[in-house]
C-alpha cells in the first residue's frame, strides 16, 4: 500500500513539473493593475524637499521564451510618477503635489532559475502624456495643467527597470523598481527644477 501511495505521489508531482515546465516555455499574453510609489532626485539646487507619492499603474505584456530558462517581456503601461514637496514663498509655506502621466514601454530580458520566480533587468521608453501641479498655499489652492509648448520639458526618455515576478499560473504578481536615465529640463531652459524620476512598483497580473 504504501509503494502505492508512494508512485502516486511521484507521478503527481512529474505531471504538474512537467506542465510547469510546459508552461514556461509557451508565449503568454497578459494584463496587469497595481500602483506605483515614486520621488525625484538630482534635483539642481532646488528650494525644496521632495517626498514620495503614489499613483497608478497598468498595462498589458507578452512573455516571450528564449528556451527553458531566458526570455524577453515587451510591455506597455500607463504609469503615473511625480513627488511631493514643500517650500516658503514670501515667508509663507506652500506646497506642492506634481502627478506625471506616462506611456512606458520597456522591453525586458528575463531570467528563469525555476518555475515560480522570473528576474527581469532591461530599458525602457517612456512618453511624458500630461502632468498636473496641485499647489496650496495659505492664501488660495489651485491646479496648474502643464503647457508643453510653453517650457522646455523632456517628453521622451530613457530609463532603466529591474524587478521580478512571482507566478501562480495563472496570476503573477510582479515588483519592479525604475529611475530615469536623462534628467527632465531638457537642453536646459526649462523654468522647472532639474529632476530625475525614480519609482517602485507593485502589480497583480492575470497571463493566459
Amino acid at each position: 500500500m504504501k509503494k502505492v501511495m508512494f508512485m502516486v505521489v511521484a507521478l503527481v508531482f512529474m505531471a504538474s513539473n512537467m506542465n510547469a515546465q510546459e508552461s514556461s516555455n509557451k508565449l503568454h499574453f497578459g494584463v496587469k493593475v497595481g500602483a506605483n510609489y515614486a520621488n525625484v532626485y538630482d534635483s539642481q539646487e532646488a528650494d525644496y524637499d521632495a517626498g514620495g507619492k503614489f499613483g497608478l499603474a497598468g498595462g498589458a505584456f507578452v512573455s516571450i521564451p528564449i528556451g527553458t530558462y531566458f526570455g524577453i517581456q515587451p510591455e506597455l503601461l500607463f504609469s503615473q510618477r511625480g513627488f511631493k514637496a514643500s517650500g516658503t514663498f514670501l515667508g509663507s509655506e506652500v506646497s506642492l503635489t506634481r502627478t506625471s502621466n506616462y506611456i512606458d514601454v520597456p522591453i525586458l530580458f528575463a531570467v528563469k532559475p525555476d518555475d515560480l520566480v522570473t528576474i527581469f533587468l532591461g530599458p525602457q521608453y517612456s512618453y511624458l502624456i500630461s502632468q498636473k501641479d496641485v499647489v496650496v498655499n495659505p492664501i488660495s489652492d489651485f491646479e496648474i495643467n502643464q503647457d508643453f509648448d510653453t517650457d522646455n520639458i523632456r517628453k521622451n526618455t530613457l530609463c532603466l527597470v529591474t524587478g521580478f515576478d512571482v507566478n501562480l499560473e495563472p496570476i503573477v504578481l510582479s515588483a519592479r523598481v525604475g529611475w530615469d536615465l536623462f534628467d527632465n529640463n531638457g537642453d536646459g531652459t526649462s523654468t522647472s527644477n532639474r529632476y530625475k524620476n525614480v519609482w517602485g512598483q507593485a502589480t497583480v497580473g492575470f497571463r493566459f
